[in-house]
């Protein structure tokens, strides 16, 4: 009898910093085998041939992966080839991807020694019972399904099938039942090294389930039943992530919220025992929110968490058809309140190819939530899940998607591939320009020259991607030029409000070394700068923490630049009107004086935790060319100059 001595559990995930922690959730649950389980993470950029032969040494007695939409192409290639390698060792399959799949699905792919469907944690622990201990049966494994021309206990054919014997038989486990599902305290914490996450996406799971039927997710079929970790288990975790400072934490929970007075419970723990570092992701129902959680949620530390909120469409019929609440109203004015907060990063989602959603339809859905003006809009195209309500009515609503991985939506009723192929252009130049939050100045003044958001953006796509040489990669100053060039297409008298908006872009998110060429000549003030940044040096009224830098030294590490044409951008930046300018301003000779330009300073030390960008310092300039502190726009902790 073979000794199966040596598991490895495997996925090739979308990007190195996202884990799989399905791996990790299946080897501490499966705690008598812990010592011979070895986890071995890809990902789908890898060449193939690097990970078989990665996979290949460690010469695995069992190899399962994880299998999801983003992974399955490649993991059945790979699967195949290390078969060919390793004839004797059994493969298995688990994940979403192959948790509806049928024997067909075997009969395909004759090198899958079987396939694990729903929640793993159990059924993989059973599984090794059988194959390491000996212990029960295939057959009373729930869910699973196998394949009969193999011996079960070698991984190898059986004697029969190797001599051309009679085509496979696949067997099938007992059905899955909810005494199958492992209560949520049972399963383990992933997180007791955290080392061997060190620069990855911590993934937390606090409740399993969801208690909506949307008809294109297929958890409105498996996991209706919510269950939840005990509270006092998921503040202590959470506690350990805190006490070592980890960056980010993102909350698995279908619906975080679906449980107001426990939310409620977490997210006021967390505004109590935040350590200023460590940002949590939430993803949440808005029509769930009260008026308690939302106020809660207003008095949180900028960048202590970030919410994603999926609206998918504003055309109530739309709604109605995939079994969500048609009230977007209460759920966009949610997302109002959250982005006016302006203390954390919201997120909002759209998904394009939903039944009765035609172009113009999508044009008003995509006005109403652009209007929030979210910090990330996500365009997203619909993708018929195995198991989902929507896959089996797809013909009823003349939805045709690609038979392969990730099965996105080719057209609709109210959709043909030309109006897709059009979003997808709108979605690339959405994603470049809107929601890197890197082009925000020149992109909120563009918004005026259409007469929709969706305008802008298909206006956009048609002149970058014309272009012969592409988008720009890699190159964010480039990027800036061709979006500025835009602009002056779009209104070219205003060229010196784009060349402002341009550069107050591009110094809020970085101190560039490259000058732009549109860019005002630095030396066109020299004497006025060289002036204050001596005076600051002698003094250290602004920066007393950088006492004994050199003047030079101080003006490199705090860019300024001078702004003669976008003051209402300016002020508004501040967060105060045009009236406020006289009272804010306090000249060189005491004086309250209009400024004739505004400078602004860029503090890099300082950023902006919701938005990455520097913090701002503005100044006045007088008539007399001398460079000036605004006492009351200046709102942060900074000495009068």
């Amino acid at each position: 009898m073979r000794r199966y001595e040596k598991i490895v559990l495997a996925s090739l995930n979308a990007k190195y910093i996202h884990p799989c922690p399905a791996l990790y959730s299946l080897r501490g649950y499966a705690k008598e085998y812990v010592d011979q389980i070895r986890i071995c993470e890809f990902t789908i950029n890898q060449h193939p041939e690097e990970i078989i032969t990665q996979l290949y040494r460690k010469k695995p007695d069992f190899l399962a992966f994880s299998c999801y939409i983003w992974n399955i192409r490649q993991t059945l290639d790979i699967s195949r080839i290390l078969h060919m390698l390793l004839p004797e060792t059994p493969i298995w399959m688990g994940g979403p991807e192959v948790s509806f799949v049928e024997a067909s699905f075997l009969e395909e792919h004759p090198w899958i020694t079987g396939v694990m469907r729903g929640e793993g944690e159990r059924v993989f622990r059973m599984l090794m019972d059988w194959y390491v201990e000996g212990r029960g049966s295939l057959e009373q494994i729930p869910g699973i399904l196998w394949r009969e021309d193999r011996d079960e206990r070698t991984g190898g054919p059986k004697p029969e099938k190797a001599g051309g014997g009679k085509a496979a038989r696949i067997r099938e486990g007992r059905p899955f039942t909810r005494a199958d599902l492992v209560e949520m305290d049972e399963l383990p914490f992933l997180y007791d090294d955290l080392s061997v996450f060190r620069n990855r996406i911590l993934y937390y799971e606090s409740s399993r389930g969801c208690p909506f039927t949307c008809s294109y997710c297929m958890s409105s079929t498996t996991n209706r039943i919510v269950r939840f970790r005990s509270l006092e288990k998921v503040l202590a975790e959470l506690n350990v992530f805190l006490e070592a400072g980890v960056p980010q934490v993102k909350f698995t929970d279908r619906t975080f919220n679906c449980n107001p007075r426990r939310t409620g419970a977490i997210w006021k723990w967390l505004m109590e025992h935040d350590n200023g570092v460590t940002n949590f992701h939430f993803e949440i129902e808005a029509n769930l929110l009260e008026e308690e959680q939302l106020a809660l949620l207003g008095k949180m530390r900028p960048g202590l968490v970030q919410t994603e909120i999926g609206v998918q469409s504003a055309n109530p019929l739309t709604l109605r058809a995939v079994s969500r609440n048609p009230d977007v109203s209460k759920v966009l004015h949610c997302a109002r309140v959250l982005r006016a907060a302006g203390n954390m990063h919201v997120h909002l989602d759209l998904i394009a190819g939903l039944p009765y959603e035609d172009y113009a339809s999508m044009r008003e859905s995509f006005r109403e939530v652009y209007q929030v003006h979210p910090h990330e809009l996500q365009l997203g195209f619909l993708k018929l899940l195995g198991g989902c309500e929507l896959q089996r009515r797809s013909k009823e609503y003349g939805i045709n998607a690609s038979p392969y991985a990730p099965y996105e939506v080719l057209s609709t009723r109210w959709l043909d591939h030309d109006a897709l192929l059009r979003l997808k252009e709108v979605e690339r130049v959405l994603e470049i320009f809107y929601n890197s939050g890197q082009f925000t100045c020149t992109i909120r003044a563009l918004e005026t020259f259409f007469p929709d958001p969706l305008a802008l953006y298909e206006a956009l796509a048609d002149d970058v991607l014309s272009d012969p040489e592409g988008i720009p990669t890699g190159s964010r100053l480039a990027l800036m030029q061709q979006l500025r060039t835009f602009a002056c297409r779009v209104a070219p008298h205003q060229e010196q409000q784009w060349n402002e908006r341009t550069i107050l872009d591009l110094y809020l998110r970085e101190n560039a070394k490259t000058r732009p060429a549109w860019a005002e000549d630095p030396l066109a003030h020299r004497d006025a700068l060289h002036a204050f940044w001596e005076k600051e040096e002698r003094t250290g009224a602004l920066f007393p923490e950088c006492a004994g830098m050199h003047a030079r030294s101080l003006r490199r590490m705090f860019p300024m630049e001078r702004f003669t044409c976008i003051l209402p951008e300016i002020l508004e930046m501040a967060g105060a009107g045009p009236e406020r300018i006289r009272e804010a301003s306090a000249g060189t000779n005491g004086r309250k004086e209009q400024p004739s330009a505004l400078w602004v300073l860029f503090d890099y030390r300082r950023r902006d935790p919701v938005t990455g960008n520097a913090k701002p310092l503005f100044f006045g300039e007088n008539a007399q060319g001398r460079i000036f502190f605004l006492v009351e726009l200046n709102k942060m902790a900074y000495n009068d100059a």
